[in-house]
């Protein structure tokens, strides 16, 4: 099995490598620091598309008339 050009021993030989460079301790600390910024990114990403998704629905406008009020306004200025 190939990772990219890489295979099992070589990949092995690079987490001995990483591991003798940042030490158990800091490694497991730079891990959880990357899942949680991953974590985080993906919120944020969630929160944008509902923000979106929020955005497409129609909305009155403070001081606009929506196309149903002004039929129902027409209706109503025809019957007087």
């Amino acid at each position: 099995m190939m990772f990219g050009g890489f295979g099992i021993p070589e990949l092995l030989i690079v987490l001995a490598i990483v591991l003798l460079v940042f030490g158990p301790k800091r490694l497991k600390s730079l891990g959880s620091d990357l899942g949680s910024a991953i974590k985080g990114f993906r919120k944020a990403v969630s929160d944008d598309e509902k923000k979106s998704e929020k955005s497409d629905d129609p909305r009155v406008i403070e001081g606009e008339v929506s196309q149903s009020q002004q039929k129902t306004e027409s209706k109503q200025d025809t019957n007087v």
